[in-house]
């Protein structure tokens, strides 16, 4: 009952007909929080209109990136609130309460390709799988520590795991951002090294600090909610830094 008049109330409060607009349009502040909130990762162009540079490029990026809901909000009483005063396209996501803007003046060439880029570089989610990709927006964000579940895909616990510690992400928001490494993939290969693990050891827990850079492997056993918790708040708590660092010699990067 809940979801239907949630997603009764967005609708309420966009503006979305194939006539005016080939975005949902959001004409206040309320419609704009309600859609930030509707899902992981959305997009918004805060754009004067349709004539505006960059409206036919983020028309046509959101079909090429159709797991990010994408919106135009031309409303400058709106932009004033996310601290927006020129054209910009946002990124808004809740793995780390973050907005990536990308001002439409500052950028000489901007493309559908760009776009795409600019997007899949910042789609960051709960768990977020690894690839060179989503490594920009990770590492790039200001939640430096990583809960890393190395997992093979097309493995029993694979799909399990993932859902599993994505549920369990939103209580580390601001704290650890929850990384998915698929050991069935040569080019990760580089990532189980630096944690002295093999493919066949899979699946394993780790934890990556990028402000000390160091790492620790949680011990082997049950992959379960409640021992990846406990492995975060010891963490947090201080008292991982003297255990043993998992793998081999620290590199600077996974």
């Amino acid at each position: 009952m809940l979801i239907p008049l949630f997603l009764s109330f967005v609708v309420s409060s966009v503006i979305a007909t194939e006539k005016d607009s080939a975005l949902p349009r959001l004409i206040d502040t309320s419609a704009a929080e309600a859609f930030i909130d509707s899902a992981e990762v959305v997009v918004i162009g805060f754009l004067e209109g349709e004539e505006s540079r960059g409206y036919a490029e983020l028309v046509a990026a959101a079909k090429r990136v159709d797991s990010v809901p994408v919106a135009i909000c031309t409303v400058k009483e709106v932009w004033a609130d996310y601290g927006l005063s020129s054209d910009t396209i946002s990124v808004f996501r809740k793995a780390d309460n973050h907005q990536d803007n990308l001002l439409v003046a500052e950028v000489k060439k901007l493309d559908t390709d760009g776009l795409v880029n600019f997007i899949s570089i910042n789609e960051v989610r709960y768990i977020t799988e690894y690839n060179q990709v989503t490594a920009v927006g990770l590492f790039n964000s200001v939640v430096k520590s990583h809960l890393l579940l190395f997992a093979n895909r097309g493995s029993k616990e694979y799909t399990e795991l993932k859902d599993r510690l994505g549920a369990l992400a939103p209580e580390f928001t601001g704290k650890f951002l929850f990384v998915l490494i698929n050991g069935a993939v040569k080019s990760n290969s580089r990532s189980l090294d630096y944690f002295g693990i093999k493919s066949k050891d899979l699946p394993r827990i780790g934890i990556y600090d990028g402000d000390s850079d160091m790492k620790w492997l949680l011990p082997e056993g049950e992959i379960s909610t409640e021992r990846v918790r406990e492995f975060c708040q010891s963490f947090l708590r201080g008292e991982l830094k003297e255990v043993k660092q998992a793998g081999a010699e620290a590199k600077t990067e996974l």
